[in-house]
């Protein structure tokens, strides 16, 4: 067998690691989907290994919705293919086999309370997402994995007949190298996004050298930068119960009926912004991020509707309403019912209406104009914010070739990928995470190569 390594004049300590009769897998990343597929092979029967770079597993978890980790969402298999970005089909066989349900029950029966909240997220009934790597750093010791921390991996090692042998390593403390042999090894790095943690694409560089294609990259789940200078005027403002419109090169792209939407020093954000991004970074992108603050080609507005319960004639019986009982008052004063007290002077400017004219001499003409702007203000869209403000990345290791049952790749044997590192992503409401469990699940039993059964996952102590 050959070894592929990285030139060096230090010494290289190798270990074999193939004395036993069980199969020896290697997982790369200490996050979601590699700590799970790390649990999954071991119960399966697997010696496994588990490298993390950073000096703790889990690093990303902990600043998952918003601290507390909204770890799944309770929904059925069809219904968390339906909050997949594209490619859900490639996922059918993963939620099957691995579903929400299954992610709940392991975790409450790993002794981690569970919580329903609205929209079905789930989350730690003590708000802590720190619980959530604990419960898991838990089973994989439970499951005897050895856990190295602070080893990052340089290389990937492939025998005389292309298939996975081993890795090359290093810790970043010391430096000291060492080549560690193995059966088959699970890459579970991540993406790009929130490159604090330890997502700097490591997974996706592995599977380039392999000749695996690696689809556009973007950050998705992230704010809007805007241009509009009204906008920033209303910095800290969140509106709630708001109607909300993603248009794209005026085509409707995302729509929700009732949305919360927050005012930042640089746009907007807010869950239905994060969601909208999902559907918009990969045409915003279509050759994948080209850096921070790169502003689009294209026309891309956010409608906001004010009043989303009322029809533009209801609206405007109850604007006549308002303006018959202050009709002495300035309109300002007479409109101020209408709106939060940070927002009523920039609408009323943006109304072109003299804040100072008298609500009785208020043309019809003048009423209807400031009613339809009530229901379609526009906010032009120039910019995605950068990876850094990303919960999640769009784009990653193609789907076409890797086995959507064990998540093997269709060109190097012994090489599987799970969590973020696949072209795989979903809009907000813990359906990422949930392909990180049903991924990460598929990946370990695929390198472990045992069909296994979800319940001995569940059950076993």
């Amino acid at each position: 067998m050959t070894v592929r390594t990285e030139s060096d004049d230090s010494e290289i300590k190798v270990n074999m690691a193939l004395n036993s009769s069980e199969k020896h897998i290697i997982v790369i990343g200490g996050g979601a989907a590699g700590m799970f597929a790390a649990v999954t092979a071991a119960r399966a029967g697997a010696r496994v290994t588990l490298l993390e770079k950073n000096e703790k597993l889990g690093k990303k978890i902990y600043i998952t919705g918003k601290g507390r980790c909204n770890l799944t969402n309770n929904s059925n298999p069809e219904e968390l293919m339906q909050a997949v970005c594209g490619r859900s089909k490639f996922l059918y066989s993963a939620f099957s086999n691995w579903n929400a349900q299954d992610t709940m029950r392991f975790f409450e029966e790993a002794g981690l309370r569970l919580k329903e909240e609205r929209g079905r997220r789930i989350f730690p009934v003590s708000d802590h997402a720190s619980d959530v790597t604990k419960t898991l750093t838990a089973q994989l010791k439970q499951q005897g994995v050895m856990i190295r921390l602070n080893t990052k991996v340089s290389g990937i090692l492939t025998g005389h007949d292309g298939s996975f042998i081993g890795v090359d390593m290093y810790n970043c403390g010391t430096g000291a190298r060492e080549t560690m042999m193995g059966d088959a090894c699970v890459i579970a790095t991540g993406g790009l996004s929130y490159p604090s943690t330890g997502s700097t694409g490591d997974g996706y560089r592995f599977a380039s050298a392999f000749g695996h294609k690696i689809t556009p990259l973007s950050p998705s789940l992230i704010p809007f930068e805007s241009d509009t200078e009204w906008v920033y005027e209303l910095t800290g403002l969140t509106l709630k119960h708001v109607g909300f419109k993603l248009m794209f090169d005026q085509k409707a792209l995302y729509e929700e009926p009732v949305a919360e939407v927050l005012f930042t020093h640089f746009g907007i954000s807010g869950p239905a912004v994060l969601t909208a991004s999902s559907m918009l970074t990969g045409r915003m992108y279509p050759q994948g991020y080209p850096g921070t603050r790169h502003k689009t080609d294209h026309t891309v507005t956010v409608s906001l509707d004010l009043k989303p319960a009322l029809t533009e004639e209801e609206l405007d019986r109850r604007l006549v309403r308002e303006l018959n009982d202050h009709h002495r008052q300035d309109f300002r004063n007479a409109v101020q019912g209408l709106f939060p007290k940070k927002l009523l002077p920039v609408f009323v400017r943006l109304s072109g209406i003299d804040a100072e004219k008298k609500a009785d001499q208020i043309t019809s003409a003048e009423r209807r104009s400031f009613g339809r702007l009530m229901k379609n203000l526009t906010i032009q869209i120039a910019a995605l914010r950068g990876w850094d403000e990303a919960v999640i990345t769009h784009g990653g290791v193609s789907t076409r070739e890797v086995d959507p049952k064990t998540m093997e790749s269709k060109i190097i044997r012994g090489i599987f990928f799970a969590g973020e590192v696949l072209d795989v992503d979903a809009v907000t409401g813990g359906f990422n995470l949930q392909i990180a469990w049903s991924t990460g699940y598929a990946a370990g039993i695929g390198a472990a190569h045992k069909e296994g059964e979800k319940d001995e996952l569940c059950n076993s102590n």
